[in-house]
């Protein structure tokens, strides 16, 4: 499968929706994402372009897709900065500069080809390239029941670090922190 991994670009926000809207279609969704799709439909185009803007800025976050030889955009991965002190998504706060990867989704298709991999290499060179803060870990969280997305995530070096956070959608059910240090 012949695909090129690169950041997205301003104009690119059709995509960004399109892909996204496709990810909260998956069976897994409820599990992965924070956001339904009926939610994300219902959001306006300002929205969508907003959010390529900022994934292209690359100051604060930055989205990588994997893109095929004929345009299709086959997974993407975003990366936010968490600085220190200052309260996080999951309103915990952030001892040292990291950042958090979010929005991971890979089609039916081109999962098992490890292209998922190639994805977080890209979201850890930029992670790691960063100087202001110059990131010292990045992390993710795991829903309980996603086995498959956290052995993913162990191919990559991602290890739990015994901090858990209700689930979004499921508070009785716990996604877990898992992280890769700098080396």
């Amino acid at each position: 499968m012949k695909h090129t991994i690169r950041a997205v670009r301003h104009e690119d926000w059709t995509k960004i929706k399109a892909l996204r809207l496709d990810a909260l279609r998956d069976p897994v969704a409820r599990l992965a994402f924070h956001q339904t799709h009926e939610q994300a439909g219902a959001e306006p185009d300002s929205f969508w372009q907003d959010r390529a803007a900022g994934a292209a800025e690359g100051r604060t976050a930055r989205q990588f897709v994997a893109e095929a030889a004929d345009g299709r955009w086959l997974g993407t991965v975003s990366v936010l900065v968490e600085r220190p002190g200052v309260e996080s998504f999951f309103k915990d706060v952030p001892e040292v500069p990291q950042t958090h990867i979010v929005g991971v989704f890979v089609r039916p298709e081109a999962r098992g080809t490890g292209l998922a991999e190639e994805l977080f290499q890209a979201a850890l060179g930029w992670s790691w390239s960063l100087t202001e803060p110059p990131v010292e870990r990045v992390r993710l969280f795991v829903h309980e029941d996603n086995a498959r997305a956290e052995a993913m995530y162990g191919k990559v070096g991602f290890k739990r670090t015994g901090l858990s956070v209700p689930a979004a959608a499921e508070p009785a059910r716990s996604d877990n922190e898992l992280a890769l240090l700098r080396s």
